[in-house]
């Protein structure tokens, strides 16, 4: 069975950092990209950073600087660091597969994880 799961979410004080990791389970994801979007309730889903199946990265502006995307094959992981943290980040962050190339639309996406809450405060 083809699974993600995100975790690394929690509470953070502004200008504080968490790492978020994606798990992928049921199938070897090494040609696969890997997004994560978030969303905040009552707004659309908004990419925040990918990662191809050749290792290439892109950000959305509002996180460039400040976030990296990596991934782990061999562990069959995606990593979000993300640092200088603001209140605006607060969302859901999920992660979500493709075939080996990165998109910002969320709809091109094959497998979805359930999500983390990241709360940043003030």
């Amino acid at each position: 069975q083809v699974q993600l799961v995100e975790s690394g979410g929690g509470l953070v004080q502004t200008g504080g950092s968490l790492r978020l990791s994606c798990a992928a389970s049921g199938w070897n994801f090494r040609n696969y990209a890997v997004a994560w979007f978030r969303q905040v309730m009552g707004k659309e889903r908004e990419f925040v950073a990918g990662i191809s199946g050749g290792s290439y990265t892109s950000y959305s502006d509002f996180v460039k600087g400040r976030c990296a995307i990596s991934r782990d094959n061999a562990k069959n992981m995606v990593y979000l660091q993300m640092s200088s943290l603001k209140p605006e980040d607060t969302a859901v962050y999920y992660c979500a597969a493709r075939w080996m190339t990165t998109s910002t639309r969320g709809n091109t996406y094959d497998y979805w994880g359930q999500g983390t809450q990241v709360t940043v405060s003030t």
